[in-house]
């Protein structure tokens, strides 16, 4: 079975993770609307996706 000779160091495994970061979200534009949204998804604020009414808003 493989045994680790030695404890690696904070220092060592710190820096091996260094490139694990959050990426930032995404946005485009709506193109009903124009407030911000996350691709492929449906518009928090009018609630259009691909041109259609998908989900019906408070704002209508």
């Amino acid at each position: 079975m493989a045994v680790p000779k030695k404890k690696i160091s904070k220092q060592r495994k710190r820096k091996r993770r260094t490139h694990y970061k959050a990426e930032p979200v995404i946005t485009h534009a709506c193109s009903k609307c124009g407030d911000p949204k996350i691709p492929h998804r449906v518009c928090p604020s009018c609630g259009y996706y691909g041109g259609k009414a998908v989900v019906e808003t408070d704002l209508d």
